[in-house]
């Protein structure tokens, strides 16, 4: 295949690993803010309404070991950390974004849906009884 002989739909496939880490919605929502650029914690916070501080630090974490997210330390008192997206970061964010603004675009359309299927359900149920 193209994908350098991996196959993400081969139950041994390592593109599983990447897979699961991308499903993550506070990885996803953390690469997307990071792409208008570097940003401290406390930013990364407040932009990710819901987030909580150890979801952040974890999720952070995960990005920095994989190779998405840059952290630089700079030697203040307190201590100044600010992330950022790697080149590999930026190149998946790209992807990311074209997703949310597909999902935010769609969001009517997916909530129609579900309340067709509630009432279906709903219906059946009655049916039955």
């Amino acid at each position: 295949n193209d994908c350098g002989g991996y196959d993400a739909f081969q139950r041994t496939c390592p593109s599983h690993a990447v897979l699961e880490m991308l499903a993550s919605k506070w990885v996803y929502l953390v690469v997307c803010a990071l792409r208008r650029g570097r940003m401290r914690n406390g930013e990364l916070a407040r932009r990710l309404e819901g987030i909580t501080p150890k979801m952040l630090t974890q999720t952070l974490r995960i990005l920095e070991r994989d190779g998405l997210v840059r952290r630089e330390i700079f030697p203040v008192i307190p201590p100044r950390v600010e992330y950022e997206l790697t080149e590999l970061g930026q190149n998946l964010a790209g992807l990311l974004t074209q997703i949310r603004s597909w999902s935010e675009e769609h969001v009517p359309d997916i909530k129609e849906a579900r309340a067709r299927a509630a009432a279906n359900q709903e219906a059946e149920l009655q049916a039955q009884a």
